[in-house]
């Protein structure tokens, strides 16, 4: 079309009615249709229409579309804005419906309604004529004082915004290149107006009415903005109100006084944030990071789903310890004094930390230790780890590993994916706050393995003093140094921890206590901390070091003390029951007896003194003070013994030898039985044994056959055959229990000797090792949590290799003194 000629619209117009908001000529609008004769006009009109004429209609403002086909038409405004139809989008939900987009073209006159339905179509009277507003050819002299007036306070409003943003340099532009007559429904449908103000602009057909009209509207909101400059805050790059506009395609009002300062607040954390980043001390690659991220930021609309990652992955960043500290405290006088009172015993363990505090008086920079405590539950590997800390004077974080089979728990994911997040490493320094915690591993023996990945393998980073300085987590992608962190991991057995993770960590073995261990440990830490867990005293309560012996003898059977805590727990409860009901007692007294009080205390005192916690007369009559507990109150308590000594009755015929194992919750004594009958020569096995016990007990029949004659071994019939016509049955209670391993081929040998040779082996001897064909005795592991096994069990006597007498040395004096090892 050539530049200058009119278009003309048709004279006919389907018409379609709105009351959400009021289209102006040369303005867009989004609008949602799903009454039935506007539904009927999209389908029947733009959908099917196949020319430009099918895709212009009628717009009446103010008018809404009956929601049924059988009511009439309301009354029709009687201005309307003829519109193209740019864009037409359906949806089936919340309930079927179109979102029209469309541009307005001219105004119209409703000269007559031809007809309602399907939908309505009028004839309409052309108001104003559509010029292409490329083209300028009307001077400023034929606008008028009207025109001029409001062409300056246009631009005074425009300059008034960022002329940075695209947008409004767009708009400025357009105010020098559109025709005078075209800009007050443009500006209009721009600036912050009610649908009523827009409506009153929509009726004023000439052009210097529209301009009396709108020019008001302009000063109101060059007032509004100067308000708002007034009662912000000063700022150094930022003076002027960004808003972003799009003109010509979708109307957007200037944001009122609250959206400008939420807006306000959101760009004053983004220069915080960048502040803050300037100021950090992260490394240099982190630094240029950070600064990229943030100018991406800041070109961000803040609706967009990534502009809250970026900012959270910042965040992140600012608070991350890249070269915040704490001070070792590194008296080691002081040290041992500590460690000692948390914990007894554990010398292995306080002699490592000791020798790091020495090696970094003398080396400030020394890397962390990667340790390994290894050891049955209950020996205090956990805690130990917690004291080591307050030791140093370091920040402690603990990391259950127990489970985890993802390896991005570990480094952390990417953050491609929806909900990424950074690895436990890294969300545990962000809590510690300094780069030089003490980081406990728990349980890192219980790790898996899935379709995820390993996290196994994503320890070897962190583990290896050689990597770690640059471990670079998924979520930072930029290298962290970890080189400053204490590491300490956990495990019951190093059976399940990979070679490679294993061979990046110092294990340091950690064997259960002994009796007079577990004692010293009960009345120094367990005993206090129950009292006071139960709001009792010592003059309340008295625990003598008998009873807690015969709780460990009688009541648990374990390498550490946590059935002994739990057990001393339920003894404190007990006994605060006793409390509380003396002290009701005393506090309510029977009126009725108040002249006897004194004899009835006297009464009591003496009879307290007599008679034990479980008598059932006690419970009415507040009980003496202190409550000593003895045997007859532990079983009142805990019922009967779970535990008895038991090893002297099972060893009374021959045939029967205890042996020792090794467990991950520590050492136990294993008993052997073996029997004979009239057979074929058969050996069968049971107690659900594995492969190696099972080749072990083959071993020990070959051996004592081959050797028959020199021990003077027979069988039943007298022959130096061991199995001849003869069965032999080897069994190992318990059935329920899985055993294997290679210590019990010296067990099995025995047992089957004393069988043939109708000897009893003696019962307070536990022997361990392995044997071969040729009958040498091979060294075996496990030796003090076997030794301090056959100790509770009340074994004298244990026989172990030769070549594991250096194993010896780890052993209490007190233990060896009461056993004997050959």
């Amino acid at each position: 079309m050539a530049a200058g000629s009119a278009i003309q619209i048709p004279s006919r117009l389907p018409l379609l009615l709105t009351h959400e908001g009021v289209l102006l000529p040369g303005s867009t609008m989004r609008t949602s249709v799903d009454s039935p004769r506007n539904m009927q006009l999209v389908r029947s009109r733009l959908l099917k229409g196949t020319s430009l004429r099918s895709t212009i209609i009628g717009v009446i403002p103010n008018t809404s579309d009956p929601t049924s086909d059988c009511d009439d038409l309301p009354s029709l405004h009687r201005i309307g804005t003829a519109a193209l139809a740019v864009q037409v989008v359906g949806s089936n939900w919340p309930k079927p419906h179109y979102t029209l987009l469309v541009t307005g073209l001219c105004r119209f006159q409703i000269l007559q309604l031809l007809k309602e339905k399907p939908y309505p179509v009028a004839e309409v009277e052309q108001l104003d004529r559509l010029e292409q507003f490329t083209n300028q050819h009307k001077s400023e002299e034929e606008l008028g004082e009207l025109s001029e007036q409001f062409y300056k306070y246009a631009v005074q409003l425009v300059e008034m915004l960022d002329m940075s943003v695209p947008a409004v340099a767009k708009l400025r532009r357009l105010l020098d290149n559109l025709p005078r007559e075209a800009l007050p429904d443009i500006l209009t449908s721009i600036i912050r107006t009610s649908n009523q103000e827009k409506l009153q602009i929509l009726d004023a057909v000439r052009l210097e009415e529209r301009f009396k009209m709108t020019i008001p509207l302009l000063v109101r909101q060059i007032e509004g903005l100067k308000l708002l400059q007034k009662t912000r805050k000063p700022k150094q790059d930022d003076d002027k109100r960004v808003v972003a506009i799009r003109p010509n395609r979708r109307i957007n009002h200037i944001p009122s006084t609250t959206e400008d300062e939420e807006e306000e607040e959101d760009h004053d954390d983004v220069v915080m944030l960048e502040k803050k980043i300037r100021t950090s001390s992260m490394s240099e690659q982190a630094f240029k990071v950070c600064l990229k991220e943030i100018k991406r930021l800041k070109k961000m609309p803040q609706s967009m789903p990534e502009y809250a990652l970026t900012r959270n992955y910042l965040e992140l960043m600012v608070e991350l310890p890249w070269n915040k500290s704490t001070k070792d405290r590194l008296e080691i006088r002081a040290a041992r004094i500590l460690l000692d009172n948390d914990h007894y015993a554990m010398e292995k363990l306080k002699k490592r930390v000791l020798e790091y505090l020495a090696v970094r008086q003398l080396k400030n920079n020394l890397k962390g230790p990667i340790l390994c405590f290894v050891g049955p539950p209950g020996v205090g590997k956990t805690s130990v780890g917690r004291s080591i800390a307050k030791t140093l004077g370091r920040e402690f974080h603990r990391i259950a590993l127990g489970g985890v089979c993802d390896q991005s728990d570990i480094r952390g994911h990417r953050r491609t994916y929806v909900g990424s997040m950074p690895g436990r490493i890294i969300n545990g320094l962000k809590t510690v706050g300094v780069n030089n915690p003490v980081f406990l591993l728990d349980e890192v023996d219980k790790l898996g393995k899935s379709l995820q990945g390993d996290p196994a393998a994503a320890l070897l980073e962190v583990l290896d003093p050689e990597q770690n300085h640059s471990f670079t987590d998924h979520y930072l992608n930029v290298a962290f140094d970890l080189s400053q962190v204490l590491f300490i991991a956990t495990a019951n057995t190093t059976a399940t921890i990979p070679p490679a993770l294993l061979d990046r960590m110092e294990v340091i073995q950690v064997p259960g206590y002994t009796q007079e261990e577990k004692i010293e440990i009960a009345h120094r830490h367990l005993i206090p901390k129950q009292l006071e867990q139960h709001g009792l005293t010592p003059q309340q309560i008295q625990i003598p070091q008998v009873t807690t012996l015969d709780i460990i003898t009688r009541y648990t059977r374990e390498a550490g003390v946590r059935s002994l805590d739990r057990k001393l727990g339920a003894i404190c409860r007990a006994v605060a029951v006793k409390v509380a009901e003396g002290q009701h007692k005393e506090t309510k007294p029977d009126r009725s007896e108040l002249g006897e009080g004194e004899d009835c205390r006297e009464h009591v005192t003496e009879d307290a003194k007599s008679e034990s916690i479980s008598d059932a007369a006690d419970l009415a009559l507040p009980p003496e003070m202190p409550i000593l507990i003895d045997f007859h109150a532990l079983k009142d308590i805990l019922g009967p013994p779970m535990y008895e000594m038991e090893v002297s009755e099972r060893l009374s015929q021959p045939g029967v030898a205890i042996g020792l194992a090794w467990t991950p919750l520590g050492g136990e004594i294993m008993f052997v039985e073996a029997s004979r009958m009239d057979g074929e020569g058969q050996l069968t096995l049971t107690g659900q044994l594995g492969d190696v016990m099972k080749e072990s007990a083959h071993l020990a029949i070959s051996w004592l056959r081959s050797n028959a004659k020199r021990y003077q071994l027979t069988n039943a019939s007298g022959s130096f055959d061991l199995l001849d016509n003869t069965d032999i049955h080897l069994h190992f209670p318990a059935g329920a229990v899985t055993k294997d391993g290679p210590s019990a081929g010296v067990t099995i040998v025995t047992c089957l000797a004393s069988l043939f040779s109708g000897r009893l082996v003696c019962s307070d001897v536990a022997m361990t090792g392995e044997i071969t064909l040729r009958g040498l005795v091979l060294p075996v592991g496990g030796i003090k949590d076997k030794v301090l096994a056959a100790h509770r069990a009340g074994l004298k006597r244990i026989i172990i290799p030769q070549r594991n007498e250096k194993d010896l040395e780890e052993i209490a004096l007190n233990i060896k003194r009461q056993s004997c090892t050959a």
